[in-house]
């Protein structure tokens, strides 16, 4: 059965940094397209970043540059750096592997003004 954890949300100020993590298993992430989606009170899931298996990268427009999508192989873990955080970050973060539609129980990121 295939799970994933996230981790490493917190509260932390505008223009702060954290970073997230999703823990696999029952899959190797090496395999798999991940992404990290967020989801606002009151407003729809959106996709934040996407790293493919061959580890091209996506990001939504209002990340880019900011923010950084990555893969520990030795760990079978997906990282979410999220830099220059400002306060419409504020959500809960999943990851997801599309291949089995499966989300983990998301990590709360709050950025205070």
């Amino acid at each position: 059965q295939v799970q994933l954890v996230e981790s490493g949300g917190g509260l932390v100020q505008a223009g702060g940094s954290l970073r997230l993590s999703c823990a696999a298993s029952g899959t190797i992430v090496t395999t798999k397209t991940i992404q990290w989606y967020r989801q606002a009170p009151g407003k729809q899931r959106e996709l934040v970043a996407t790293i493919f298996i061959g580890s091209t990268t996506y990001y939504a427009d209002s990340v880019k540059g900011r923010f950084t999508i990555s893969r520990d192989n030795a760990k079978n873990a997906v990282y979410l750096q999220m830099n220059s955080l400002k306060p419409e970050d504020t959500a809960v973060y999943y990851c997801k592997i599309p291949m089995y539609n499966t989300y983990g129980q998301g990590t709360q990121v709050t950025v205070s003004s």
